[in-house]
């Protein structure tokens, strides 16, 4: 059977990605071509850090190898150098054991550096130090407005109220020149991948964030919070953000309820898959699924045949 060499399962939080590439590495596999996940979000890279994330179960691990699951402790710093540099390692090692790679997940900007040609631009610790102690005092729209300023081109490409890649393009712009220049360019890092989209609407996709909310507090977020905390989450820089554990962390220190850390909870996954679906759907490669359509599975299957069965010499189907 003709397939693609490697294959993105891409979507925003919610949206069944996991379940998804689960279904068609097993399919996969029954029909003669092995596949394997290749975690591509910055979260499940995180020992402990599964109700929160919603990190496949253990049944689920052990029914198709995952890649880039639980491989950090809460203190250590994740970042999209890191995730891409593991994640491009797993990939060509599955191509070289005739091995099927499903990317699953991450951001726009998680995925884009995995799969597509995208050198990563210096970072320099004291400079990143200033820029967000800077952020703090000022906030995002006055370091938005500075961007304007130094890299139009960033700028526009960066909401105004994400500081995190405002600060990154900031220090790259002061170590560098350019954070535009660093932008991918949509050419695919490995020949014939097949990009995956998971699509809902905005009323169906709110509705499954606060189920998936509601729970994971049923599950004992609180409490794993509460055994991560003992174990330095409060120290982990990258990994204390997560949403919902930082909500939980705000409530354990006493600063909002219950109550309001999960509606705070909510609300901003809610904004975050907002977001992450906006710079999908930015990306003309990706083939759109809607994600609730019960034969869903099968639609996938027959997209990825014909994409292997497409004349040789394309960059994607």
């Amino acid at each position: 059977m003709g397939l693609p060499a490697v294959v993105a399962v891409l979507g925003p939080t919610a949206s069944g990605k996991s379940a998804l590439a689960i279904e068609i590495a097993i399919r996969l596999g029954l029909s003669g071509t092995p596949a394997e996940i290749v975690n591509a979000d910055s979260m499940l890279v995180y020992r402990g850090m599964d109700i929160g994330t919603a990190k496949p179960g253990s049944d689920e691990l052990a029914r198709v190898p995952h890649h880039l699951v639980d491989v950090l402790d809460v203190t250590q710093s994740s970042s999209i150098v890191l995730v891409q540099s593991l994640a491009r390692r797993a990939i060509e090692d599955c191509l070289a054991r005739g091995v099927l790679p499903l990317v699953v997940g991450g951001s726009a900007l998680y995925s884009r550096a995995v799969l597509d040609e995208l050198e990563i631009p210096p970072t320099d610790p004291e400079v990143r130090a200033r820029l967000e102690a800077e952020l703090e005092r000022i906030g995002p729209q006055e370091m938005h407005r500075r961007l304007a300023e130094r890299d139009p081109g960033a700028a526009a490409a960066i909401l105004p109220g994400n500081g995190r890649r405002i600060v990154r393009a900031l220090e790259v712009v002061e170590l560098t020149g350019s954070f535009s220049a660093t932008m991918p360019d949509g050419q695919f890092h490995y020949p014939h991948t097949m990009e995956i989209g998971l699509g809902l609407s905005r009323a169906e996709l709110d509705e499954r964030i606060e189920r998936r909310v509601d729970q994971m507090w049923a599950q004992g977020l609180v409490d794993e919070v509460r055994e991560l905390s003992e174990k330095g989450l409060r120290q982990g820089r990258t990994a204390s953000r997560a949403l919902g554990y930082r909500q939980v962390l705000a409530m354990l220190d006493g600063l909002i309820d219950e109550s309001g850390a999960r509606t705070d909870t909510v609300v901003r996954t809610r904004r975050f898959a907002r977001k992450q679906l906006m710079w999908y759907r930015r990306d003309p490669r990706i083939r759109w699924f809607d994600a609730l359509a019960p034969d869903l599975a099968d639609q996938v299957m027959d997209a990825l045949r014909a994409c292997g069965e497409a004349p040789a010499g394309g960059d994607s189907c």
